[in-house]
């Protein structure tokens, strides 16, 4: 089961995430939330298994310390 770990405010920093995710190893899926007419201006959803949740989260926090 995915977990939802953070909603980004666009998807550019939803994609930041992804890599920063993705650089250490972790399965990393994005989910645009709402409208599709707001484009990359939508908010995102990412997710990670369950199991990988708690972990994605600390190198999240890390992340935005940056």
């Amino acid at each position: 089961m995915w977990t939802v770990i953070y909603i980004a405010p666009n998807k550019a920093i939803a994609e930041k995430y992804k890599k920063v995710l993705a650089d250490e190893g972790m399965l990393v899926q994005l989910r645009q939330v709402g409208s599709s007419h707001l484009g990359d201006h939508a908010s995102v959803e990412i997710l990670v298994p369950e199991s990988e949740a708690e972990e994605a989260h600390e190198i999240i926090t890390g992340a935005m310390g940056n």
